[in-house]
C-alpha cells in the first residue's frame, strides 16, 4: 500500500474527513502538509521530512504498512477555506513575484487587470465575501501547482498524483475545461461565440442578439460556490435585461468599486449595474454559455453533482432550486436522483456522461462532475469539472461516505497505475 500525502488545510473538513475515513478503515493516517507553510517558502521535501519524523516517533509501521517504504500517492486538496492561503496566492501571482513559472496557466499571456505588487497583496485584509483579485489569485495558484509538480519529482521520486497539477489547473479554469470537454466530444452547453468568446458586456450582448441566444450563463472562469455566476437574459424585442447573480457591488467616488459574493441571489435590471459587474468579470476572465432549461420537479430546477472515482461513477446528489442557480452554498435543496424523478436510464446516462468527462483529463482519478439534464430532450450536458468536488455530506454509496469509498478503492487497487492506463474494476462491497 502506498502512503498518502495530502497537501491542503490541516484540520479543515476535507483533511479531517480523509483522516477519519482512513482511521475507520484501519488504514495508516495520511501525511498532511500545509499550503500555508509551503507558500511561506518551505520546500515540499522539508515539510515531508518533518511529518515523517513526527510519525516515526510513534511508529514507522502502522497496521503492517511501512510509511517510508513505497513511493507515496500525492493528493491536492482545495485551498479555498483559508484567507491566509488566498492572500499568499495573490502575492505569488504578482508581477514582481520571485516565482514567475506560468507554465500551467492556460491563458498566461492575458494580463491581469490592475495587478497588485507583492507588498500590497500581503497587506490585504480579510473582508467577508470580497473577491480581492480573482485572476491574480489564479495566476498564483498555477504557479504554486507548477512548483509542487517540480519539487515532487525530487522530494518524492516515483510518487503518483491522484489528480495531476496540470489537470487541476485546467479543471479550475472553466474556459479551458469546456474546451477540453468539447474536443473530447463530451456534450456541453453551447458557448457564446464558439470561435471567439466575448470580451465585455457590449460584445456579449451583440453576440447574443446576432445568434438569437437570449438566455445565457456567464461564469467567472475560476469561481467556485456560485461566486461570479450570472444567469442573464435579454428580451428579444425590447432589449430589457435581467441578471440573477450572487455578486454584490459597493461603489465609491474616489476608488474602484468592490465586488463580493453576497451568499444569496440578487436581481438586477439596470444596465449600469449589470454592465459594471460583467465588465469586471470579463477583465479577470469569464466564460459564457447557452442557458439550458434544466429538468425540474414541482416547479424547481435541478442539476446533478456526480462523483467519479477511478473511472467509476459513485456518489451523486441532485441540487434542487427555485432559481436557475443550484449551488448548495445557496441553501438549495438536496435530493437523491430517484427523489428528483430521474428514471434509471437517465441516471445511467448521467453516470456515463460523468465518467467520460473525467476521462478527458487522463492524469486524474477523482472529480465531481456537474451534469445538467435538459428539461425537454432529457439530454445530459457537462457544466463543470471540479477536482475537489467530493465534499458531499450524508451521501452514501455501497454504504460508504465519499472519502471512505475513495480510500477503499485506492487501497484495493493500490493505485499502481496512473488513471490514463485502463483499470480493471474490482467488485467492492
Amino acid at each position: 500500500m502506498r502512503p498518502m500525502i495530502v497537501i491542503g488545510i490541516p484540520g479543515d473538513k476535507r483533511t479531517s474527513g480523509i483522516q477519519q475515513a482512513r482511521s475507520d478503515l484501519g488504514m495508516p493516517p495520511a501525511i498532511i502538509l500545509s499550503y500555508a507553510e509551503f507558500l511561506q517558502g518551505r520546500s515540499l521535501g522539508d515539510l515531508m521530512g518533518e511529518q515523517k519524523k513526527q510519525l516515526s516517533r510513534q511508529s514507522s509501521v502502522y497496521n503492517g504498512v511501512d510509511l517510508s517504504a513505497a513511493p507515496p500517492l500525492l493528493r491536492l486538496e482545495s485551498p479555498g477555506s483559508s484567507f491566509e492561503v488566498e492572500r499568499a496566492l495573490i502575492a505569488l501571482g504578482a508581477p514582481d513575484s520571485d516565482d514567475i513559472d506560468d507554465s500551467l496557466h492556460p491563458f498566461a499571456d492575458r494580463p491581469d487587470p490592475r495587478p497588485l505588487r507583492v507588498k500590497a497583496a500581503r497587506q490585504l485584509k480579510e473582508m467577508q465575501g470580497v473577491m480581492h483579485h480573482p485572476s491574480q489569485w489564479f495566476r498564483g495558484y498555477c504557479r504554486m501547482l507548477a512548483r509542487l509538480q517540480r519539487e515532487a519529482k525530487t522530494a518524492c521520486p516515483g510518487s503518483l498524483w491522484l489528480n495531476d497539477p496540470t489537470d487541476i489547473a485546467a479543471m479550475t479554469d472553466k474556459r479551458q475545461t469546456q474546451q477540453i470537454l468539447s474536443e473530447a466530444g463530451i456534450p456541453i452547453p453551447r458557448p457564446v461565440g464558439e470561435d471567439q468568446q466575448p470580451t465585455d458586456y457590449d460584445s456579449l450582448r451583440e453576440m447574443m442578439l446576432s445568434r438569437r441566444m437570449h438566455r445565457v450563463f456567464i461564469k467567472l472562469a475560476f469561481g467556485s460556490a456560485a461566486s461570479g455566476v450570472i444567469a442573464y437574459q435579454i428580451h428579444p424585442v425590447t432589449g430589457a435585461e435581467i441578471a440573477l447573480t450572487t455578486v454584490g457591488v459597493e461603489d465609491y467616488i474616489t476608488r474602484p468599486p468592490i465586488y463580493y459574493n453576497s451568499g444569496k441571489l440578487r436581481r438586477y435590471t439596470d444596465t449600469a449595474t449589470i454592465s459594471g459587474i460583467m465588465n469586471w468579470i470579463y477583465q479577470h476572465g469569464a466564460y459564457a454559455e447557452q442557458w439550458i432549461p434544466k429538468a425540474g420537479l414541482k416547479g424547481k430546477a435541478f442539476d446533478i453533482r456526480q462523483l467519479v472515482v477511478l473511472r467509476e461513477a459513485c456518489h451523486a446528489i441532485a441540487r434542487v432550486s427555485p432559481t436557475p442557480i443550484t449551488n448548495l452554498h445557496l441553501r438549495n435543496q438536496r435530493m437523491s436522483l430517484s427523489e428528483a424523478g430521474l428514471s434509471e436510464p437517465i441516471q445511467e446516462q448521467v453516470r456515463n456522461t460523468a465518467v467520460q468527462a473525467l476521462a478527458a483529463f487522463p492524469r486524474s482519478g477523482v472529480a465531481g462532475i456537474d451534469v445538467l439534464v435538459s428539461g425537454g430532450s432529457q439530454q445530459c450536458f457537462v457544466a463543470d469539472v471540479n477536482p475537489f468536488g467530493d465534499l458531499l455530506y450524508d451521501v452514501k454509496y455501497r454504504g460508504c461516505s465519499t472519502y471512505e469509498w475513495e480510500m477503499k478503492v485506492l487501497s484495493a487497487r493500490d493505485y499502481i497505475t496512473p488513471p490514463s492506463t485502463p483499470l480493471i474494476k474490482e467488485g467492492l462491497s
